[in-house]
């Protein structure tokens, strides 16, 4: 018996550069559009974006993708912003088209993806769980069997009746989660929607994850920045890069080789275009130094600084700024990040150019090398970036000597007082 669940073969998806992405429209606005089109695609052919030679400015999303998944595998999809993993999920959870190739799905699929996806506004909390029971195969009486979990598990009780439109980005975000993951799909895709939100949530979602991918039935594929998280859960991986599969296999090893990849990075990155962020805040820079002209290399015996430069656009209340440091195996030895501060302390931003430093304690961190993936966020709603490692520092005991990991054992090496108390 053929117990493969996916099956991709020559994918591709190319974009008009340019093109708005499709909004939801209510059933009324649907009927207008159908009665607009002639006229709207008219005008659209005249106002494509073209190239000098009159051409199509075009994009490939996804190109010429091929692989197989089997039953029970729980795969990470990993690769820097662009990397076409979102356009992946998309494409197999049918919200989108490809535009080449085809993907193979056997059984029911479920889908964690931007929020959103999946529910209509207009229908209560309620409505919108029978609606995706529904959507996966389901019978009323097998979702009535799963609805009092999902709503525990939610936190949403006092909110059920109420159209979802309503729901804060919180609300949305643990509704999905909790549809998704008790409506006991044979394949379950997961785009990073978790990173964001109640910590204690996060932490709850991921003992889901666990527990669901323990069952050696259900197929997953986890697309995360956060490598710990992706080691944690999978047992493969897939690396894409510019739309196309550059590795795969075992998730530690995949992990290794793309952590490597920016091994030649300094400790200092600028941005002069294309740089990571949205209409409201781009990051320009960030650098990690313990002493001005460090190069990269890092005494222990210094604090060491962690600088972030970013142009704001919008100045609205509640960005929270950090990164993540990660060892070469994916590891993340530290978050720094104010998520689980209130939202009226969070930076108070200026119009332009920002900069704004963050200092590690001298001795926290031990020998060796380290990576820095910057984060920018909506207080608990939504990412701005949410980059994989940039950059790249090593730290050292003594410049003379630059080596891989000190004497004693441990990521950390901080040096910790004793006192006598008799």
């Amino acid at each position: 018996m053929d117990d493969t669940v996916i099956r991709v073969e020559k994918l591709g998806k190319q974009y008009l550069v340019g093109a708005e992405a499709p909004a939801y429209q209510t059933f009324r606005e649907t009927i207008s559009s159908l009665l607009y089109a002639p006229v709207k695609a008219a005008r659209s052919a005249l106002s494509r974006r073209t190239t000098e030679e009159g051409k199509e400015q075009t994009f490939w999303a996804l190109h010429n993708l091929s692989f197989e998944i089997k039953r029970g595998d729980v795969v990470g999809v990993i690769g820097s912003n662009g990397a076409g993993k979102s356009t992946l999920l998309k494409i197999l959870s049918r919200v989108t088209e490809p535009s080449c190739g085809f993907a193979e799905i056997h059984g029911r699929v479920g889908s964690l993806l931007e929020v959103g996806t999946g529910f209509h506004p207009e229908l209560s909390g309620r409505e919108n769980i029978f609606l995706n029971g529904a959507i996966l195969g389901m019978s009323q009486s097998e979702v009535r069997r799963q609805f009092d979990e999902i709503i525990a598990f939610a936190e949403v009780e006092k909110f059920l009746d109420m159209p979802v439109k309503r729901y804060s980005s919180g609300m949305y975000m643990r509704l999905a989660f909790s549809v998704a993951a008790h409506l006991e799909p044979d394949l379950l895709l997961v785009d990073e929607v978790l990173a964001v939100g109640d910590v204690s949530f996060q932490r709850k979602c991921l003992a889901k994850l666990k527990t669901i991918t323990a069952d050696s039935e259900r197929t997953v594929l986890f697309v995360s920045h956060d490598m710990q998280a992706v080691q944690s859960l999978c047992k493969h991986a897939l690396h894409l890069e510019h739309g196309s599969l550059v590795d795969s296999g075992e998730a530690r090893s995949v992990i290794g080789r793309y952590l490597t990849k920016i091994s030649s990075t300094g400790n200092y990155r600028k941005w002069d275009g294309d740089e990571p962020g949205n209409h409201e805040v781009r990051l320009k820079a960030i650098e990690v130094s313990s002493e001005p002209g460090s190069d990269g290399i890092c005494l222990s015996s210094r604090d060491l600084t962690v600088t972030m430069v970013f142009d704001a656009m919008v100045l609205r209340q509640g960005l929270c700024i950090g990164f993540d440091i990660l060892t070469p195996e994916g590891v993340t030895v530290l978050r720094s990040y104010q998520t689980d501060l209130a939202e009226d302390h969070c930076p108070i931003l200026v119009e332009g150019t920002n900069s704004w430093q963050c200092t590690i304690p001298a001795g926290l961190l031990n020998a060796g090398e380290y990576y820095v993936s910057p984060k920018l966020s909506i207080h608990n709603q939504y990412w701005i970036v949410n980059d994989d490692p940039v950059i790249r520092f090593e730290v050292v005991t003594n410049r003379a000597v630059s080596s891989n990991r000190s004497l004693r054992p441990g990521i950390l090496n901080p040096v910790l007082p004793w006192e006598s108390v008799a």
